[in-house]
């Protein structure tokens, strides 16, 4: 299904929320793909399970190096820290915009839409986030909804969303579906 697909798992050094990232990761290898973690620093990133550290993940490439181009798709893992940093990061969002702009699909979860925002990439869609980002992603011009996943076609390329971890399963389904196309 994903097989010769790359797709690009944007993390900040501090903050994702583990299984976030560790679920879509397997998901992607299990449809084939190859995942990558790109950061806004090489070395190791550091997971989070809620507010507790947990396990360190290995960079593959920074966001200085990467280029969406090179990758077939993205998934943006939630935690509130981790979007919280990397919306101040300009090259984080101009990663980001770029595959809006390159219509490549997008999967994000929880808190991760704040990127999105920052992007100013979600004017227009339709998508799910954490319950507190609702106010934000309006403001911004989306139609939020409460719902365990949202794929959306409307824009420039197919745009994934879901609120949290108990939506992984089905977000992961979504998004290698997505990948997959």
């Amino acid at each position: 299904m994903m097989e010769g697909k790359t797709i690009a798992f944007l993390v900040a050094p501090e903050g994702v929320e583990q299984v976030e990232l560790t679920e879509p990761w397997k998901a992607v290898k299990q449809a084939g793909g190859t995942p990558k973690l790109v950061s806004t620093r090489s070395g190791q990133i550091q997971g989070f399970n809620h507010l507790d550290k947990a396990d360190r993940f290995a960079v593959d490439e920074t966001v200085d190096d990467a280029e969406a181009a090179s990758f077939d798709g993205l998934v943006l893992p939630g935690g509130v820290a981790n979007p919280d940093f990397l919306r101040t990061q300009p090259k984080a969002v101009q990663f980001v915009r770029a595959f809006f702009d390159s219509g490549k699909p997008v999967a994000a979860i929880c808190h991760a839409p704040w990127t999105l925002i920052e992007a100013d990439v979600v004017r227009g869609r339709t998508l799910t986030s954490w319950p507190s980002l609702q106010t934000d992603l309006r403001n911004a011009g989306a139609t939020w909804v409460d719902q365990e996943i949202v794929v959306d076609t409307e824009g420039p390329n197919t745009l994934v969303t879901s609120r949290k971890p108990d939506d992984l399963k089905a977000f992961c389904q979504a998004a290698t579906d997505a990948f997959g196309t």
